[in-house]
């Protein structure tokens, strides 16, 4: 007998995304709300349009949703702002969410979650300091006053966030709390090494698929070429057990440097007359894509990513438990509160800076209060938090207070942000691929 499983699902999914966006397009709320009040719903009360056991079938669905959810959002990004905000986005994406791990673990000594040691307390503030990309997006997105440097600086640092995260976790934070000892120097050495080949193998990666590009002249190729290096750089990383995502961020990221060189030399008369050696390696003369090919590709890559994520609000749907949320109530709203508390010093200490030192974006006032209210957790964190093995005491522990961080930071930031920007300021934004 056939299976029409699969196919239930997928109008399930679909429905969803067009029936949020049609309501929060109506309302003027983001569609981020919407799909996880829908998707809870149903799943808890319409199991006839969820008929595959998604929590069985978790990893695959992980496997198949990372690359979707991560490349969209790195595509986003402009070689010339990463370039412009570069130290700004590595104090954000890297150090600001180091020390605030560091900051968070501390809470060890004041005893706040009974039971946990202190590698616990590392891999608990790893996972629930991670923001999403697509969550972020999806609120942003129905925003229209935010200046174009604020925005870079939320993307860039949710992307880079979700790396540093990611290496915290597995190489440092996991094996702590599994072993219940670690040796420091080496866990540092070991997620340096991680770091340094993620980057490394990405940049190699970024530029072999933007050559690949110059061989496809229509965009649904270039677009399947995409795909094609998220995955590539997702597995082949995993495979050589270092950081998935951040070779995935980092390839994606490369390519559409190489390719945003190509587009700005390309009307460049001068350019093409006298070649210089960077203008060789990349084959100048051979173009990649077109500006218009690409705002397809983007475009494109945003909805598998925002399907992709729908696919973990299912699943996220299965985790919740009204009952496990009351029992937990207090280490919930006790984590929610620490996290907000260290994430909104870390912006203020961001904004310190920026009024110091040239390097940095100065954001004032108002930027440290979106920066503070951007950092909304989503998909990663219940990735993460799936990957703690059954055996650990407190699993249960770690996944009902990561759900219930998780729905607040959405539901609690995405408010204030909403607020903000519908009663108190109100600004036109251009797309951000007009220059």
């Amino acid at each position: 007998m056939h299976s029409f499983a699969p196919g239930i699902i997928l109008i399930a999914i679909l429905g969803l995304v067009v029936f949020s966006d049609a309501l929060a397009n109506k309302f003027k709320i983001p569609s981020v709300f919407l799909l996880l009040i829908g998707s809870y719903t149903l799943y808890t009360y319409v199991p006839m349009a969820v008929p595959i056991d998604l929590p069985h079938y978790f990893d695959t669905i992980i496997l198949f949703c990372i690359p979707l959810i991560f490349m969209g959002d790195a595509l986003h990004l402009h070689f010339s702002d990463i370039k412009k905000h570069s130290w700004s986005i590595f104090y954000l994406a890297v150090i600001a969410v180091a020390l605030s791990i560091t900051v968070g673990a501390s809470m060890y000594y004041f005893g706040i979650f009974e039971g946990l040691t202190l590698g616990a307390y590392v891999s608990l503030f790893a996972i629930n300091m991670a923001t999403d990309a697509v969550s972020v997006q999806s609120v942003l997105s129905r925003f229209k006053g935010i200046g174009h440097d604020i925005k870079v600086l939320i993307e860039g640092e949710s992307l880079g966030n979700d790396a540093t995260a990611v290496i915290a976790f597995f190489f440092i934070g996991l094996p702590w709390m599994m072993n219940g000892t670690i040796d420091a120097g080496e866990a540092t050495m070991d997620a340096l090494r991680v770091f340094a080949m993620s980057i490394g193998i990405g940049i190699g990666l970024g530029y072999l698929f933007y050559m690949l590009m110059k061989l496809i002249n229509e965009k649904r190729g270039e677009l399947f070429i995409f795909i094609i290096e998220a995955y590539f750089a997702y597995i082949l990383a995993e495979h050589l057990h270092i950081s998935g995502i951040l070779t995935l961020i980092t390839a994606i990221i490369a390519t559409k440097a190489w390719i945003d060189i190509d587009i700005k030399t390309l009307n460049e008369e001068e350019a093409k007359k006298n070649k210089t050696f960077i203008q060789k390696l990349r084959l100048h003369g051979i173009d990649s894509t077109t500006s218009e090919r690409m705002e397809y590709i983007y475009e494109m890559t945003k909805e598998f990513g925002y399907i992709a994520a729908v696919m973990i609000f299912f699943v996220l749907a299965e985790m919740v438990s009204l009952e496990k949320f009351w029992e937990y109530k207090v280490e919930i709203l006790t984590m929610f509160i620490i996290t907000t508390l260290i994430r909104a010093i870390s912006m203020a200490k961001f904004a310190f800076w920026g009024s110091k030192f040239e390097q940095i974006k100065p954001v004032g006032f108002e930027g440290w209060f979106i920066l503070t209210f951007s950092g909304m957790k989503g998909a990663l964190s219940i990735i993460l938090v799936h990957m703690i093995p059954s055996s650990f005491e407190y699993k249960e522990f770690f996944e009902v207070v990561t759900t219930g961080v998780v729905m607040m930071s959405i539901f609690v930031y995405g408010t204030v942000l909403w607020g903000y920007f519908t009663f108190i300021k109100q600004e036109d934004e251009p797309s951000i691929f007009k220059k």
